[in-house]
């Protein structure tokens, strides 16, 4: 099967042609027909399986032959990475065509955004926070919207915009086609897409989502405190250009980064401390192989597209098996390969279990050779929190004593100099 025969417009063809796809994806094959058709559809797809082409296109083809200057689709997306990536995916697939998108997340100055409002670009692709922020101006009116999607639905709802999606509702015409993407479909989401959804066509809801088959996964036993001295070993061992490592949290991510460039690494890193001048510019330094590593949270798991991104590795097992499908799901995009490591301390089996639980499989445990784990690690990664939080305690109750001394201090000296029945006090 080959996308010529979905009978898209010939521009979008040329276009995906120059992209180099050669045959559609499973997830485009079974949601381009139905959405050519104006049909609602809610789907489930494992990351990395081409379904923003799947819903770009159909879009794409529908509008082209519309009247420019009002903005009749609406892409939310749960990060400024996957909206940012979104627009680079559709400036890509429209480069023969008239059609205009933008891209409106938090971050940047609205001035831009505000005037592709006005200019009324085809395609809007927004976070849902700073489109709320334009709709309190008269300029932010979406009336002629005719498509309406929402991407990474469940990683919406897991960062809280459910409510703000529904604010948003509010302002977009109710008769309009609805598309619903989702890696997972947790029940507020499926009552939210029948709220939303008309009659929907329903691809992949009874698959279970699970990493893509191209993906090799190992697990890396190792002490906590050694977690840092295995990452650097494993990368010297590797082949892999770029490595794209997660952390639990900003912190260990700005740890873990500072520990790589002062071995020699070169590292970005992306986080949610970090301006959206600095993500970019470090999502941009990877892509383009000026750094081998980009450290991130998983505000990153789903925004990073990266062609032949050989190695994900979990610096830190997530918390939940979902995050890491979407981690992993960086690397064995569009039926690559890739390698998946965890390193995994003995506090994190309970965890690592959950997740070889839910995605059906045991990963398998291995060491790497001459690698010595039973060292004291020169410096440690970082101060268990317990451990800063005496220290933190043992310095306000000294800050405590010395408020106290001061206060004592300057009663001693205002009796002191105090004056007398008989004179000034001694």
């Amino acid at each position: 099967m080959s996308f010529s025969s979905f009978t898209l417009n010939a521009n979008l063809l040329k276009a995906i042609d120059n992209m180099g796809f050669e045959q559609p994806t499973p997830i485009q094959r079974l949601a381009i027909p139905p959405l050519l058709e104006g049909r609602d559809v809610m789907a489930t797809a494992v990351t990395g399986s081409g379904k923003t082409a799947a819903f770009l296109l159909p879009i794409l083809h529908r509008l082209i032959d519309k009247p420019r200057g009002t903005t009749r689709a609406l892409v939310l997306a749960p990060t400024r990475e996957l909206a940012a990536q979104i627009a680079e995916h559709l400036h890509d697939l429209a480069v023969y065509t008239s059609l205009t998108g933008a891209a409106v997340y938090g971050g940047v100055s609205m001035g831009p955004q505000e005037r592709a409002f006005r200019r009324g670009v085809d395609v809007l692709i927004a976070t849902p926070g700073r489109l709320l922020d334009h709709f309190q101006y008269p300029y932010a009116r979406l009336g002629g919207i005719e498509h309406l999607v929402l991407d990474e639905a469940d990683r919406m709802l897991d960062m809280g915009f459910l409510p703000d999606i529904r604010r948003i509702l509010k302002h977009v015409p109710k008769k309009r086609q609805t598309l619903l993407f989702s890696a997972t479909l947790p029940a507020p989401i499926v009552e939210l897409a029948r709220d939303m959804l008309r009659h929907p066509v329903s691809l992949n809801i009874e698959r279970k989502s699970a990493p893509a088959a191209g993906i090799t996964h190992v697990a890396y036993p190792v002490p906590h405190e050694l977690k840092s001295n295995l990452f650097l070993e494993l990368l010297r061992s590797s082949a892999s250009k770029n490595v794209l490592a997660f952390t639990r949290t900003k912190h260990r991510a700005n740890r873990l980064a500072d520990f790589l460039e002062k071995h020699g690494v070169t590292c970005a890193r992306i986080h949610g401390n970090r301006s959206q001048a600095q993500r970019t510019d470090a999502l941009a330094s990877f892509k383009k192989g000026r750094c081998r590593v980009l450290v991130a949270t998983d505000i990153a798991a789903r925004g990073i597209d990266v062609e032949a991104l050989g190695l994900v590795v979990n610096f830190d097992v997530p918390n939940l098996p979902e995050d890491y499908i979407h981690r992993v799901g960086r690397t064995g995009r569009m039926d690559a390969t890739g390698d998946a490591y965890t390193l995994v301390s003995p506090n994190e089996e309970c965890s690592l279990r959950a997740i070889e639980s839910d995605i059906g499989t045991r990963l398998p445990r291995q060491k790497v050779s001459g690698f010595n784990y039973a060292k004291t690690p020169a410096e440690r990664f970082e101060v268990p929190i317990a451990e800063r939080l005496a220290v933190i305690r043992a310095r306000k109750s000294e800050e405590r004593v010395r408020a106290r001394e001061n206060v004592a201090r300057r009663a001693l000296r205002e009796t002191q100099g105090r004056p007398t029945r008989y004179g000034t006090a001694r």
